[in-house]
């Protein structure tokens, strides 16, 4: 039943002055009086028609003036289909761009009251409502913020406001190749976003300039607009979106704050859905570092990070230079999973502009090897496109991932410094990630920066006690030029390594590394703070020594020396490049150096299955280092001469041996070949 005009208009007047949360009440009671008629009575549809045409019929009895069409400028058109068509990857960033904007204009209000300019005050709760209506496909949100005049619709909605938009259209037009995804941060378009979903968009606005009157603006989206003036406007704006039937699930008060727990819980004003306030948690990376507690923290992180274990460590730090930038970041306390070492794992750091989220997971903000951590970067300063879902890989970001990245690696040597108990836990867990970042960094002085945070046993050092490399270079004798290390499966072998024996007896400290690839990190690294990181086995080739054969009591001559080295080059010839006597061998008769031992260890590992053994060697070119005074050796000497065969067995034996303690043997069952036969011709006289 149609309802009277005058009831009409009593009901207009009292619409636009009931407070938002009591016209949502209103609307609920009537839409549960409707449910209820239809399942007492049947679906009414032609009755639920009439009560939608009414509604409709009460916006317009507001309007006091015939409506004033305009046509969009070609170049809005153009931009309103891009913006239908191909800018948004997802319909729903239209309801965060809508509250932006809603938030946008409070602050604008607050900007003007605090400049002391006389605003209307009315209505001013400062709040953005929203109200959804799915039986009338309706979805409404209204600020209490500056509002527009008729010129600023016309300026904003009916035109593109800024310079570069127009060029970027003309290549458009022209038949150029411009991407639509390029339109970054030349224009705001956030408002023609509501355009994907809707059939029809009104815009109640009144400007809170004194003297203003009050003014709805309407359009399909198809080019051309309507402006008439409209009594009872509250100060402020209200966006009523009359939604696509495929799209009315922007009706459901449910979707919408989904949506907004999704994009907007940190906008700088409340927002309330039906009446219920939907943005509840703090943005604390804008808070005071001081100001925030430690269960705030724990809240944050799990809200942020997904997660439900604690952080292990916080940074939450602010600055204005080079770049502007709010950050809060958090190194979980559990260790990382499976999926997570995985370069291909996406970050966990989330991108706000302005409280507003930009990108759940901006992979283009912190560099690959910090993809543990979890938390917030806020930044006015970045390149958006329109629809904040991308970014532009310009210089910017990357200085703001530099920014990122340099003020983590302070934060972490600090604390290895000053903390260093719990900073070797976090290594533990999460140390391989550091090593990635030195391989995958480009400048050397990046690479060192990083190298600052990671860790080694040290011979200087009790088993399981770390050190990092500005530690160990403080402990450096004068007369130390270079930074050693020894790659080892265990601290055992690498203590009684051939190889430790001679800076073990110097005094010298070594690093022992226990993974395959610390020593790949450490040739990339190359050097730190202007000195050479250096293999210990590569120390030991480039030693140049001689052997003090007079000195010596006991141990091979100089001559019998010489004859049993150019015996062993016979022996051994098609594996052995060289053999030498050299002075820094002890406890061990013989070891084995190559060039580049690291380059070769980890050429073995990856390369060699796919090369013929009798290759292998020539690609190596080991060389044989022997030492005179060990008793093994001396008795081979005398071997080559009274037993050839079995001394010719154990040169082969000894080599073998060496090879394996190198790691330059891929597979050691090799060296067990002719163990039996040597091990018979040993026993023979036994």
């Amino acid at each position: 039943m149609a309802l009277p005009p005058t009831l009409l208009t009593r009901l207009l007047i009292l619409r636009q002055t009931l407070p938002t949360t009591l016209l949502y009440n209103l609307r609920a009671a009537a839409s549960s009086s409707r449910r209820y008629a239809a399942g007492q009575y049947g679906c009414r549809i032609a009755a639920c028609r009439s009560i939608h045409t009414a509604s409709r019929l009460l916006q317009e009895a507001a309007k006091t003036s015939e409506p004033d069409a305009y046509e969009f400028q070609a170049e809005t058109r153009m931009l309103l289909d891009i913006v239908a068509k191909s800018l948004y990857s997802e319909k729903e960033v239209f309801v965060r761009e809508l509250i932006s904007n809603a938030s946008d204009a409070i602050e604008k209000a607050r900007y003007f009251a605090l400049q002391g300019r006389e605003l209307d005050s009315s209505e001013a709760d400062m709040k953005i409502h929203i109200t959804t209506d799915k039986y009338d496909k309706t979805l409404i949100i209204q600020d209490s913020g500056i509002g527009m005049t008729k010129e600023e619709l016309i300026d904003n909605l009916g035109t593109i406001a800024r310079s570069g938009s127009k060029a970027f259209i003309q290549q458009l037009q022209e038949g150029g190749t411009a991407d639509p995804q390029s339109i970054i941060g030349q224009f705001g378009v956030g408002f023609y976003s509501a355009f994907m979903v809707a059939e029809r968009v009104d815009v109640y606005t009144k400007s809170r300039l004194p003297g203003s009157i009050g003014y709805c603006w309407s359009s399909d989206g198809c080019g051309k607009y309507t402006i008439e003036e409209c009594e009872g406007v509250e100060p402020g704006t209200k966006i009523v979106c009359h939604l696509k039937t495929d799209n009315r699930e922007f009706a459901n008060e449910q979707t919408i704050k989904d949506v907004i727990k999704k994009y907007s819980s940190f906008v700088g004003s409340p927002v309330e859905v039906n009446g219920e306030q939907a943005n509840n948690i703090k943005p604390i990376w804008l808070m005071d570092p001081k100001e925030v507690s430690p269960d705030q923290h724990d809240e944050f992180y799990r809200y942020v990070g997904s997660a439900y274990d604690k952080p292990r460590f916080v940074l939450h730090y602010r600055t204005d230079a080079p770049i502007d930038l709010r950050c809060v970041l958090y190194i979980p306390e559990g260790k990382p999973g499976l999926f997570d070492l995985n370069r291909d794992a996406e970050s966990s750091v989330s991108l706000y502009c302005r409280r507003v989220l930009i990108m759940n997971k901006a992979e283009n903000v912190v560099p690959k090897w910090l993809r543990f951590l979890k938390g917030v970067v806020d930044s006015e300063d970045i390149p958006l496109n329109l629809s904040r879902e991308l970014l532009q890989d310009s210089a910017l970001i990357r200085k703001l991932r530099t920014v990122i990245q340099n003020r983590v690696i302070r934060f972490l040597f600090d604390k290895s410094r000053k903390d260093n108990e719990s900073y070797t836990k976090f290594f533990m867990d999460y140390g391989i990630f550091i090593k990635e970042g030195i391989l995958s960094a480009q400048e050397q002085v990046e690479k060192e920066e990083i190298a600052k945070l990671i860790m080694y046993d040290s011979s200087a050092k009790p088993a399981g006690e770390k050190v990092t490399l500005p530690e160990y270079i403080g402990r450096m004798a004068d007369n130390q030029k270079d930074i050693y290390y020894l790659a080892a499966p265990s601290r055992e072998l690498a203590e009684t390594s051939p190889y430790f024996e001679a800076l073990k007896k110097r005094n010298v400290e070594v690093l022992f590394c226990y993974e395959p690839y610390d020593e790949v990190v450490l040739m990339q690294l190359r050097e730190f703070t202007n000195r050479k990181i250096i293999s210990v086995e590569k120390e030991m080739r480039q030693d140049k020594d001689a052997v003090d054969y007079e000195g010596t009591e006991s141990g091979l001559r100089r001559t019998q020396a010489n004859e049993l080295m150019d015996w062993l080059k016979t022996v051994l010839s098609g594996r052995c490049w060289g053999v030498k006597a050299t002075p820094r061998l002890e406890s061990h008769p013989c070891a084995v150096t190559v060039e580049e031992m690291g380059a070769a260890r980890h050429f073995v590992r990856t390369q060699f299955t796919q090369i013929p053994e009798e290759t292998r060697y020539s690609l190596l070119q080991p060389q044989l280092e022997i030492n005179p005074s060990h008793p093994i050796i001396m008795k081979l000497n005398e071997l080559r001469i009274n037993n050839p065969r079995l001394a010719e067995l154990t040169a082969k034996q000894l080599f073998s041996n060496a090879m394996v303690l190198a790691g330059l043997v891929e597979d050691p069952r090799i060296v067990l070949s002719s163990m039996n036969e040597l091990l018979q011709l040993a026993l023979e006289k036994h």
